[in-house]
């Protein structure tokens, strides 16, 4: 299982809400993205969902518990993981160093018979690292060290995973199969909240699509209409104000 639910959230800084009464619906398998402008408050609600900041006000659970005041490696445990939106790798270790650090605390606590070192040699081929696994992850580009971080999240087998932003550095190529890899996890009943710059990508692989605007969500709904509702293309898509020519006019 792995339905995870904000409800309502309020997160404050001094006296000025970076959340404000801001809900989200992530269902199993599903892939559910969470776009807007800078400084809308998306890695605010993945710091409020991880524990890494406490809401004044609101609810979230995991599979219908409420999980909001409970300590970050408890979350862990019950199945969150998560990227950030700077990179943050082991950077004296390899590529296979760091996926087995994650794997290696995983299966300590989770009690589990596997070897670690199988599980990450399996992960490796999930993420398409094989072929750098032993080199040092400063060595690498940044699209292969956002591959890194999604292995170490996936080496701790999350219900679900929460990406910060991981097509960014990546080129063309990288971002489809990046996109095709998210549509796989997902079918195998990952869920799957997604931050992201790339509209392209959100709208090819999410199956609902979140937009918050200055703390608050805009609305929520299938790509198709969150891309040509009013209010997103004014807050974030970019649309054109009266007095501009269209993208292409002449």
């Amino acid at each position: 299982m792995g339905v995870l639910e904000a409800t309502d959230v309020v997160v404050a800084f001094g006296g000025n809400r970076a959340l404000d009464s801001a809900s989200l619906v992530a269902p199993e398998g599903q892939i559910t993205g969470l776009i807007g402008p800078n400084g809308a408050g998306k890695t605010t609600l993945f710091n409020a969902i991880t524990g890494l900041v406490t809401p004044s006000s609101g609810r979230i659970t995991l599979d219908g518990v409420d999980i909001t005041r409970k300590s970050m490696h408890r979350r862990a445990r019950a199945g969150l993981a998560r990227t950030f939106q700077q990179l943050e790798l082991f950077t004296m270790l390899s590529v296979r160093e760091n996926i087995r650090v994650a794997a290696d605390i995983h299966h300590r606590w989770a009690r589990h018979a596997g070897d670690p070192a199988a599980f990450t040699e399996r992960v490796l081929d999930r993420v398409g690292l094989r072929d750098v696994a032993d080199e040092r992850v400063t060595t690498l580009s940044t699209g292969h060290g956002r591959l890194v971080e999604l292995g170490r999240a996936l080496a701790c087998e999350p219900s679900v995973l929460l990406l910060d932003e991981p097509a960014s550095g990546q080129n063309d190529a990288e971002t489809a199969r990046f996109g095709q890899l998210l549509v796989e996890l997902a079918g195998d009943g990952t869920t799957i909240v997604l931050v992201e710059h790339d509209m392209s990508l959100v709208m090819e692989v999410c199956d609902t699509v979140n937009v918050l605007n200055l703390g608050r969500m805009l609305i929520s709904g299938p790509p198709a209409q969150v891309q040509a509702d009013p209010a997103v293309l004014e807050a974030y898509l970019g649309a054109p104000q009266p007095d501009q020519p269209k993208a292409g006019a002449r």
